[in-house]
């Protein structure tokens, strides 16, 4: 800003250009002053609580209780603030509210068609929900808290929210004229949600929405909601965003899979994907196979031995069409995948890594040992009609633009670095390299390079880009996944234990070394000393008692086995002011358990770092934002004091 001390300076056009943008929601000195005023009071505040959870995995009902109680950290805050005022069945009945406000107003209905009842409850629910939301609201700024009030509501939440003591009469009124209408139970629901929403800053979910669970569809229906939610990309993401854009390869792939785990209703009733091809195929090839390498795990409306043939066929598909996208790209150095050229029927073998190895399963109609790489004429058929399917869902599409426009492949968080996967390194460390767009790159320019891919990729997408979709779902190099395989054929096919192995990228054993997360950390612009690198993709061996935490204290592993097919746990890590802290989960009765009993998912609480002092706005990503508007701002007020800008009476 001029001063006696620094005189005014003379903008370029290109400066100048700029200030009259940012001039047009500042149009005077007096509203850019207000505004640096106020930016520079939001950097004292505390920041706000991030809470990351990854390989989510289809596990709707459990993810949605885990984000409803704020990963545990709701039901503290309400039983200290209500110590000695709530009896506990009242106590506890107010916490299921907040969890399931729809469903637990249901269960009270017969209760609440008294008048007086329904009013008593509605006006004692409305103060205690208030109260939480005054003091979350504390901790923010005016301007976030406001966002998250219904826009219907917004004028009557900021009375609410500026109760002080000595104007009861006046808060009486409110609640009287309200408790009133019929519309209030529904104000009780939105109530709920701004205090759920006002728990949690910021929703990353880092990786894997689908697979494994029963609904993806719903889990991301669900995040959508949310109100500030951001998502780093995992393998599964990619595998599903690849079948979207019509790769053949994942189409088979999330068929299979959606087979072996009896996920079907996602494909048909969420997304509207119809299996009536794969169905007609398997009538039409395997009618008699019993299909025994392939029994499905769990139970459903379709007969098992079905299920199995439908998983049979999808992976004799997948097969084949993995490998016309391994010959198609020898970039990806994958020849020695391609493994059905290398089956020996009369033998009963196939030979892998040089070694022939019996087959549990030779009975492959469709595949033509002189082209075994060919779909068969109703493969084909099955397979066109199926990718008609993907392409045209627009429920499907929606969630993919959401995935993409949201996501990214790494974050960074108050000096935490997110990202679903690896770095692919060779034993000492060195970042290899993978070729995007014909040109090797290594380290965060990898990232950004598959990330400028993705993005585009929504938009007219190359047999290129679609086959790099492949290669992040399961290429050795692709900080998605790796490992040097992923072995589902012979995990299928061949009993050896042997053959299953799939060999983990050195970055997972060096994330016990403090200097490679450093040197990692760094990479990313991130505080070599103090950040903390975060992943998921791999699932914690909680069962045999491994820790999340690595020996080098600068890495953390956040993939509990979220999903009921890994293990039913889960984690979150949740990045308060003073502290990280993770939280680990257990099963998940049921939403009617949790109505009728109270029955809730109370996490196992670790601190992993203290922070001393708190964080505050100041110490973030997004203080850093801050202060480069600040700057902006004071550049605006430097150009009005020299009139090199025109000020106007009014702001917008």
């Amino acid at each position: 800003m001029v001063t006696a001390d620094h005189p005014p300076s003379r903008f370029s056009e290109p400066e100048l250009a700029a200030l009259r943008t940012v001039s047009r929601s500042f149009s005077n000195i007096d509203a850019a002053l207000a505004e640096i005023a106020r930016l520079r009071a939001e950097l004292k505040l505390p920041k706000g609580t991030v809470h990351i959870i990854s390989d989510v995995h289809g596990e709707y009902a459990k993810l949605r209780h885990v984000i409803n109680n704020a990963s545990g950290t709701l039901r503290p805050l309400v039983e200290r603030l209500f110590a000695g005022q709530l009896p506990p069945a009242e106590l506890r009945q107010f916490l299921t509210l907040l969890f399931y406000p729809k469903e637990l107003l249901e269960y009270l209905e017969p209760e609440l068609r008294d008048a007086g009842r329904k009013r008593a409850f509605a006006e004692r629910t409305l103060r205690n929900l208030f109260t939480i939301i005054r003091t979350l609201a504390g901790q923010s700024t005016l301007r976030r808290v406001l966002r998250v009030f219904p826009a219907e509501y917004g004028a009557l939440f900021q009375e609410f929210l500026a109760e002080r003591a000595g104007n009861h009469p006046y808060s009486e009124a409110l609640l009287t004229a309200l408790v009133s209408q019929e519309h209030v139970l529904e104000l009780i629901r939105l109530t709920v949600r701004v205090v759920r929403n006002l728990a949690i800053d910021e929703l990353i979910i880092a990786g894997d929405f689908w697979d494994r669970g029963p609904r993806g569809d719903r889990v991301f229906d669900y995040v959508q909601r949310q109100p500030n939610v951001t998502i780093t990309w995992g393998n599964h993401d990619a595998a599903w965003l690849g079948a979207c854009l019509g790769q053949e390869a994942l189409i088979a792939h999330v068929l299979r899979i959606s087979c072996r785990y009896r996920r079907l209703s996602q494909l048909e009733e969420g997304y509207g994907i119809t299996l009536q091809p794969l169905e007609h195929l398997v009538r039409a090839v395997y009618a008699d196979d019993p299909a025994s390498c392939y029994i499905p795990k769990g139970s459903g409306l379709r007969e098992t031995v079905q299920m199995a043939r439908m998983q049979k066929a999808a992976a004799v598909m997948q097969f084949k069409l993995e490998g016309q996208t391994i010959e198609r790209n020898p970039e990806f150095n994958l020849a020695h995948r391609r493994l059905l050229h290398r089956i020996d029927r009369r033998a009963g073998t196939i030979e892998i890594d040089g070694q022939p190895r019996p087959l549990r399963d030779t009975h492959f109609p469709t595949i033509d040992p002189a082209h075994p790489y060919q779909l068969s004429v109703e493969e084909r058929a099955c397979m066109d009609r199926t990718r008609q399917s993907f392409l045209a869902s627009q429920k499907l599409w929606e969630h993919m633009r959401f995935l993409v426009g949201r996501g990214s492949m790494y974050l960074c968080r108050d000096r935490h670095l997110i990202f679903h996967g690896c770095i692919a390194v060779d034993e000492h460390g060195a970042f290899l390299p993978l070729p995007i767009d014909g040109k090797p790159w290594r380290g965060r320019a990898l990232f950004d390079a598959i990330e400028r891919v993705v993005v585009r990729s929504l938009e007219r997408p190359t047999d290129k880009e679609r086959d790099l979709m492949w290669y992040l779902w399961c290429g050795p190099l692709s900080p998605l996944f790796g490992k040097d395989r992923i072995a589902t054929l012979e995990n299928d096919l061949v009993d050896d234990p042997a053959t299953h192995v799939e060999t983990k990228n050195p970055y997972f054993h060096l994330l016990h070394d403090p200097q490679f997360c450093e040197r990692v950390l760094a990479e990313f612009g991130v505080d070599p000393k103090e950040g903390i690198i975060v992943n998921g993709h791999v699932p914690v061996k909680i069962e045999k008692g491994e820790p999340p935490l690595k020996r080098s204290g600068k890495a953390i592993t956040i993939d509990g086995a979220f999903s009921a097919a890994y293990g039913d746990h889960g984690f979150t890590l949740v990045l308060e002011p003073d502290r990280t802290l993770l939280a680990r989960h257990h099963h998940f009765e049921s939403v009617e358990a949790a109505v009728r009993d109270g029955v809730d998912i109370i996490p196992k609480i670790e601190v992993v770092r203290q922070w001393d002092p708190l964080r505050r706005v100041a110490d973030t990503e997004h203080g850093t934002e801050i202060c480069a508007d600040i700057a902006l701002l004071e550049r605006l007020v430097e150009a009005y004091q020299s009139n090199q800008l025109r000020q106007s009476k009014t702001s917008g």
